[in-house]
């Protein structure tokens, strides 16, 4: 067995995650720009570019560092045609609209001078109409030596009009899907894989990786950048259960935990979330409201799936580049946003906000939820920003908020109370999931001793344990209680 199999990097366990798209978070006029783009404050288009660049990134660092991230995912940086670019054109070389590669380099450097990691995505799937063995085949027809890297079933090749007369992701043409059952394809894909863990990058989001179905090619990828850097993370988008993936410990690190994300829309939504703009979203058919005694459960089965060195290096996520804000999905409620942060910061894996979400940015369905973030700050819901900037802190002050069990002790009308344990510490989290303040006196078992003071942390209250429990305990509306 490989010294780096069944076991998941430490500092993910530690890591609080921010995903940023790139042509939507910031822009720096270091970086030559070819032509216009659209407004930055504009709705965003299928299609349009707002110009977005690394070095954007770059110049914001100091407030993603006072935020209190240490942990970047980016969605896809390489050139491309495409403003997500998940079409790929050269996986060598970054975007030059974001930069290239030397703003790549100056960004990796300056993070990790400040502890912060940087995590790749990876479009290992299917290419483009632009990569350059696709590229090849379109101009040389079936005397192409490249042939064999794709799915071609007849020629002339239908790319640009009519049905696609080749594989390709979603009969999209303008994504060609690679053939995995080509040695050269593979070693290909694993030598890109390879290069830039040398170049530095903490870890690979690997993009609808399930896809791949090539038997002992996601072993082969794992033992590729494990070799080049045991530290490495392996995240793979993987919407449902994911136990294919994660159990046998020699693939995958940590999915995105969709699974927790529909679950989180369907308690801190109640009754009142947008089921419509809900339906569908990665995987979720049919979403539905869940009790805080469901939502119990749901938590707990997520930690009991998978084994504890995978569930816990997990990338919880409330929303992201392929679903619509949680802020929308709450119609606008930023109470419920806060509140859904403040349990995602206080349960086991590592937490991820998607760019904007802390300053109250909203929105619908692609492309709407890729909004450019809003840098005026009186256009800012601080109040949102403040708390979750709170809660990071938090996390990251107290180890059993990162590592220890959790062990939900009451859920009950909209309230749930959980336990994060370890060595040294007994944390007792509180959440008011209803528009009313709740009166309870809550157990707490043999955890503490008879008279124990807890201090809430997010508060000035604190609360005694009497007779094995807090004894009329009232927590306010939607808020929450994070006692030590």
């Amino acid at each position: 067995m490989k010294d780096f199999n069944n076991r998941t990097p430490d500092w993910v366990k530690n890591a609080v995650f921010y995903q940023i798209f790139p042509d939507r978070f910031a822009w720096s006029s270091r970086v030559n720009k070819p032509g216009l783009f659209e407004k930055w404050d504009s709705l965003p288009t299928v299609h349009g570019y707002k110009g977005g660049d690394l070095m954007g990134v770059y110049e914001k660092l100091d407030y993603l560092e006072d935020l209190g991230i240490n942990a970047i995912y980016f969605n896809p940086i390489f050139q491309s045609a495409s403003n997500h670019r998940y079409h790929a054109h050269d996986y060598y070389a970054v975007d030059p609209l974001l930069g290239g590669n030397q703003a790549f380099q100056t960004l990796l450097k300056e993070a990790h001078q400040r502890g912060i990691r940087i995590v790749l995505d990876g479009v290992f799937n299917h290419a483009s109409r632009g990569f350059f063995p696709f590229h090849h085949i379109l101009e040389s027809g079936p005397d192409s030596p490249y042939l064999n890297w794709f799915h071609i079933h007849d020629f002339p090749l239908n790319a640009y009009q009519g049905k696609p007369n080749y594989e390709c992701w979603w009969n999209l043409p303008a994504l060609p899907k690679f053939n995995t059952e080509n040695p050269i394809v593979r070693r290909y894909i694993m030598d890109i894989a390879r290069y830039w863990i040398e170049q530095g990058i903490d870890g690979w989001r690997l993009d609808v990786p399930f896809e791949i179905r090539t038997p002992g090619f996601w072993e082969e990828f794992r033992e590729v950048v494990k070799t080049a850097n045991p530290e490495t993370y392996i995240v793979g988008e993987v919407p449902t259960e994911a136990q294919e993936w994660l159990n046998s410990g020699d693939k995958f690190d940590a999915v995105m935990n969709y699974q927790l994300t529909h679950a989180a829309v369907g308690f801190f939504g109640g009754d009142s979330f947008d089921r419509e703009l809900a339906k569908g979203m990665m995987g979720l058919e049919e979403p539905r409201t869940l009790s805080a005694e469901a939502f119990a459960r749901r938590t707990s089965d997520l930690l009991q799936i998978y084994p504890k060195e995978f569930a816990y290096a997990q990338l919880n996520l409330l929303d992201s580049h392929d679903m619509p804000r949680f802020l929308s999905l709450m119609k606008g409620d930023a109470d419920r946003l806060k509140l859904a942060y403040i349990f995602l910061l206080t349960y086991p894996g590592a937490p991820c906000v998607y760019y904007g979400d802390e300053v109250g940015l909203d929105g619908g369905k692609d492309p709407l939820c890729r909004k450019s973030f809003p840098w005026r700050e009186e256009e800012w819901n601080l109040r949102l920003r403040d708390a979750i900037k709170e809660a990071v802190t938090i996390r990251h002050a107290i180890p059993a908020l990162r590592t220890g069990s959790y062990e939900p002790i009451y859920a009950r009308e909209g309230v749930l109370a959980f336990l994060r344990r370890d060595e040294l510490d007994s944390v007792l989290v509180v959440l008011n999931n209803t528009n009313a303040p709740q009166k309870l006196s809550l157990p707490t078992g043999s955890v503490y001793e008879e008279g124990a003071e807890l201090q809430d942390q997010l508060s000035d209250s604190h609360f005694l344990v009497q007779q094995q429990q807090i004894p009329d305990l009232t927590i306010p509306a939607m808020s929450a209680m994070i006692l030590v």
